[in-house]
C-alpha cells in the first residue's frame, strides 16, 4: 500500500490476536493466521537452507560409484522432477490451510494417529541434526588439534539450538539468505582448488563401476533418493508460512524444481567431481569434509560450518516444534520452545557421542517406509478433495476422531508391505515405490467411497 495509514490498517491489533498467537510465533498448535505469513523472498531464503547438506553430495557420489555417472545423473534429474511436482502440490495445500504436519495428520489419521506421525517426524529431524552436527564437530576437532570431539559437539549443539530461537519469520530467513551465496561460491571454489591441485578428472562423466554399468542404475538411483522423502514433511511445515497471493511462486520456485536443481543436481555434480579428484579412504560425509579441510584449510572449515549450520537450522527447528506438538498431544503439556529446544539439544549431544550411528541408519531406513507411506496418503487426500478442502480442513481439527480408520488402514497396510519388502533381498530396493503406490491407491479408494457415501445421504 502507498500510504502509512493503509499499512497501519493491515497490522493486527493486540486485541485481535490471541495470547497464544502472540507467544507462539511458530504456530505449532494452530493454523498460521494471515499476520503470521511471510513475504515470498523471506520464506524462500529460510527454506533454501535445506539445500546445503553434504549428505546430498555423498549420495550422488555413491550412486556414480555404484551405477556410473550417467545413470546417477539421469536418476537425479528424474528425482528433481518428481520432488518438484509432489512438493508443489503439498506446498499449495499447506499455504491454503496453514496447517502443520501434526495438525494435518490429525485429519488424516485422527488424534491418536497424528501422535505417531508427529513422533516419526520429530525423530527423523533429530537424527539428521545428529548426522550433520557430528560432521561439524569432527571437522572442528580435527582443525583445532586441541578440542576433543565432546567439546566440539557441545559447541555445535549450543550454536545450532541458539540459532532456532528467533523463529522462521524473524531470523532464520535472514541468516540463511546471507549464507546462501557463501555456500554456492564456496562449493565452486572447492571444485576449482581440487582441480588445480589434482587436475581435471578425465572421463568422470563416463565413469562406470568395474563390473559395468547396470542398465537400470538410474532407477536404483531414483529409488535411493526416495529415502529422503521426509523433505515432503519439511516442505509442509515451512510452506504454511507462505502468503496466499504467493502460492504459485512457492509451488513453482521455492519448493519446486529450481530448489531441487540446487539441492540435488548442483550438490550432486560437486560431490561426483570432488569424489573423482580428491583421494579418500572410502566414501562418506566424513571423508569428503576431511578432504576439503586438508585441501582448503581454514576455508574448508568455514565452508563446512556454513553449509551444515544452514541445514541444521531446519533440522533443529523442525525437531523442536514437533517435539512440542508431540508432548502437547500426548501429555497435554504445552512446553516452551526454549525448553523443547534444550531437550532436543541434549538428545542430539548424547547421540553424537554414543556409538549409535549404525543403529540410527537402520532406524532411518525403517522410518523412511513410514514417511513414504505418509506422503502417499497425504498426496491422495489432497488430490482427492476439491480445491476448497484445505480451507474446510481448518474447521475439521476439533471434530477429528481419535482414529480415522480409512487413513490409518492406508498408512498401516502400505507401511507393513514396505517393511516386508525391505527384508526380501531380491526386491528390497523397490520397497519404497511399492509402499507409496499402495498408500496412494488405498487412500484414493477410501476418499472416493467416503464421497460416494456423502452423496448418497438424502438431504432434508
Amino acid at each position: 500500500m502507498s500510504t502509512i495509514a493503509s499499512k497501519k490498517s493491515q497490522r493486527p491489533s493486540s486485541k485481535s490476536v490471541s495470547g497464544t498467537e502472540q507467544t507462539d510465533l511458530d504456530y505449532s498448535e494452530q493454523p498460521v493466521p494471515a499476520q503470521g505469513r511471510m513475504p515470498k523472498a523471506n520464506l524462500m531464503m529460510a527454506w533454501w537452507a535445506v539445500c546445503s547438506a553434504f549428505f546430498y553430495m555423498v549420495v550422488a557420489a555413491a550412486m556414480a560409484r555404484s551405477y556410473g555417472t550417467v545413470n546417477a545423473l539421469i536418476g537425479i534429474i528424474l528425482t528433481v522432477i518428481c520432488y518438484g511436482i509432489i512438493n508443489g502440490i503439498i506446498s499449495r495445500y499447506a499455504i491454503r490451510s496453514g496447517l502443520t504436519v501434526a495438525l494435518f495428520s490429525r485429519i488424516l489419521f485422527g488424534h491418536v494417529g497424528a501422535i505417531i506421525a508427529t513422533l516419526i517426524f520429530f525423530a527423523t529431524a533429530l537424527y539428521y541434526a545428529v548426522f550433520e552436527g557430528y560432521v561439524m564437530a569432527l571437522v572442528l576437532s580435527e582443525w583445532s588439534g586441541t578440542l576433543s570431539l565432546g567439546v566440539a559437539a557441545a559447541i555445535v549443539v549450543v550454536v545450532g539450538i541458539g540459532l532456532i530461537f528467533g523463529s522462521v519469520q524473524h531470523w532464520l530467513d535472514k541468516f540463511n539468505g546471507v549464507l546462501l551465496p557463501v555456500y554456492i561460491v564456496g562449493m565452486l571454489a572447492a571444485v576449482g582448488m581440487a582441480m588445480s591441485q589434482f587436475g581435471y578428472p578425465e572421463g568422470w562423466l563416463t565413469r562406470v563401476p568395474e563390473t559395468g554399468a547396470s542398465p537400470f542404475g538410474w532407477a536404483h538411483t531414483f529409488v535411493y533418493y526416495m529415502g529422503v522423502w521426509v523433505l515432503m514433511m519439511f516442505t509442509f511445515d515451512y510452506a504454511r508460512f507462505g502468503r496466499e497471493e504467493d502460492r504459485d511462486f512457492h509451488a513453482r520456485v521455492t519448493f519446486g524444481i529450481p530448489f531441487y536443481l540446487m539441492t540435488f543436481l548442483f550438490s550432486g555434480l560437486v560431490g561426483i567431481l570432488l569424489d573423482a579428484m580428491i583421494p579418500t579412504d572410502g566414501l562418506s560425509e566424513v571423508s569428503i569434509v576431511l578432504g576439503l579441510l586438508e585441501l582448503m584449510g581454514v576455508g574448508g572449515l568455514l565452508l563446512v560450518w556454513v553449509t551444515q549450520s544452514r541445514i541444521n537450522t531446519a533440522n533443529f527447528y523442525l525437531a523442536t516444534v514437533n517435539l512440542q506438538a508431540f508432548l502437547s498431544k500426548l501429555c497435554g503439556v504445552r512446553m516452551a520452545k526454549v525448553v523443547a529446544g534444550g531437550l532436543v539439544g541434549l538428545m542430539a549431544y548424547a547421540l553424537m557421542l554414543g556409538d549409535v550411528f549404525g543403529y540410527l541408519l537402520q532406524a532411518l531406513a525403517w522410518q523412511g517406509v513410514f514417511v513414504v507411506a505418509w506422503v502417499g496418503v497425504a498426496l491422495a487426500y489432497i488430490r482427492g478433495n476439491n480445491s476448497q478442502a484445505s480451507l474446510a480442513d481448518k474447521n475439521r481439527l476439533d471434530k477429528a476422531p481419535a482414529f480415522n480408520r480409512n487413513g490409518l488402514l492406508a498408512w498401516g497396510i502400505a507401511t507393513g508391505i514396505g517393511m516386508l519388502l525391505m527384508n526380501l533381498s531380491t526386491i528390497a530396493d523397490f520397497s519404497a515405490p511399492v509402499t507409496f503406490a499402495v498408500a496412494y491407491l488405498l487412500q484414493t479408494l477410501a476418499s472416493r467411497q467416503a464421497a460416494s457415501n456423502e452423496l448418497s445421504v438424502p438431504r432434508i
